[in-house]
């Protein structure tokens, strides 16, 4: 953060976008893969937040996007995979909580999630090449986020978008949508806690 400090004069956004996934039950999951969920998605994206925030409270129109999902408390996204759950839903703590909190710097802090699984390594590795074949491409992510980090951060805090719903905001159609499939025209996976 220093060095980016240093290079650039400041810092304007901070995304959160690194997470780990193991996706076990309680019994099946080792505190070594527990530690490490809850070492990268939930205190990665506090600990990284608070060293950037006297940072962007410096900058015009600063953000924090985590991609993070909505906090959704249904049983059904806890039960299969409770360990995951909780370090994702660290992330989306850290969305409700921030935004209140550095809502009177201006920060806007929010939640990005996809509605499909996007075609990435981790997809790869849960799935294989089947399940990449339902995937969107991560420009999805990419394209929702930069229609976010545009807003007026002081105009924008505290929301739990998905990337499709920002984009049809934007004006997009579902034809223009159907660019984002990995494979034209096959039947998208829906991601988790949607």
């Amino acid at each position: 953060i220093d060095q980016t400090v240093e290079k650039f004069g400041g810092i304007d956004i901070l995304v959160n976008n690194a997470s780990a996934i193991n996706l076990t039950g309680t019994l099946q999951t080792s505190m070594k893969r527990y530690d490490l969920m809850h070492h990268i998605n939930t205190r990665g994206t506090f600990l990284t937040s608070k060293l950037c925030i006297p940072h962007l409270q410096k900058a015009e129109n600063p953000h924090i996007l985590n991609l993070s999902p909505p906090l959704n408390m249904e049983a059904r996204w806890f039960g299969p995979h409770v360990a995951y759950t909780m370090a994702k839903f660290g992330m989306s703590m850290c969305v409700l909580g921030m935004a209140e909190e550095f809502k009177k710097d201006g920060i806007g802090v929010n939640g990005l999630w996809p509605r499909t699984a996007i075609a990435t390594a981790a997809i790869q590795m849960i799935g294989g090449d089947e399940m990449m074949k339902a995937c969107r491409k991560p420009e999805i992510m990419a394209d929702a986020a930069h229609v976010i980090l545009s807003k007026p951060s002081r105009e924008c805090t505290g929301n739990f978008f998905i990337d499709d719903d920002v984009l049809k905001g934007e004006g997009q159609t579902e034809e223009e949508l159907a660019q984002y499939a990995l494979v034209p025209g096959a039947q998208l996976a829906p991601d988790f806690f949607i």
